[in-house]
């Protein structure tokens, strides 16, 4: 199926502003490490920047980095990440070849006892974090993003586009990347039904081989 083009709206957050500028991933990764654009660096242990080649054709953006993100540094380690590399590999697709990222590189969370507790970010939280997100899609050029979740979906197409609706479907970003829009791995998590978990997981493995044809 081929992708549809949106009709103009108010530009998202990742394509709305002038982006981070540097040689390579790396470099940005390293600029990152000092950001303050919002206040979520005052609370996280660090910084968890996008990973995967420079030459990659498939890019993954999530919401954010969670409690094992954050305690590693590292984007989809914990367990919506290990339920990702399952159902990729399912897919038929390996995720060495894929650049995964999160619209917010922070962790947001809710202390509550020892536990720390995901929060959603805000859309000031998502915007000043453009900065990062635009900037990697300069860099890498990819044939293909896939937007897991809302808080992605919203970084990368506005409001005016909403998750349910667009669910495994192809859009066009602002500047004409082809989109795949689907569900974050955690949805899967938090089903308690074992049937309707199964079914849900099907579906999500589904909508990731959509991506395919994009790789060479």
């Amino acid at each position: 199926m081929p992708a549809r083009t949106e009709h103009k709206h108010k530009p998202p957050p990742a394509f709305a502003e002038d982006h981070a500028k540097g040689a390579s991933i790396g470099a940005l990764h390293r600029q990152a490490e000092k950001c303050q654009r919002c206040d979520l660096y005052k609370y996280a242990t660090q910084v968890v920047f996008g990973e995967g080649p420079a030459s990659a054709q498939l890019v993954l953006v999530g919401e954010q980095p969670g409690d094992r993100e954050d305690e590693v540094g590292r984007p989809f380690v914990g367990p919506a990440g290990r339920l990702l590399d399952e159902c990729l590999h399912e897919a038929g697709i390996d995720r060495s070849v894929c650049y995964v990222t999160n619209s917010v590189k922070h962790f947001k969370f809710e202390q509550r006892g020892k536990r720390r507790l995901h929060a959603r970010p805000n859309a000031g939280e998502i915007q000043r974090c453009a900065w990062w997100l635009g900037a990697e899609f300069d860099l890498l050029e990819p044939k293909l993003i896939v937007a897991l979740g809302a808080t992605a979906l919203y970084s990368l197409m506005g409001r005016s586009v909403g998750l349910t609706k667009e669910r495994g479907q192809v859009l066009r970003t602002m500047n004409g990347t082809p989109l795949l829009v689907t569900v974050h791995p955690s949805y899967l998590l938090r089903i308690r039904d074992r049937e309707d978990a199964q079914k849900a997981r099907q579906t999500f493995v589904a909508d990731l081989a959509r991506t395919k044809p994009y790789l060479s």
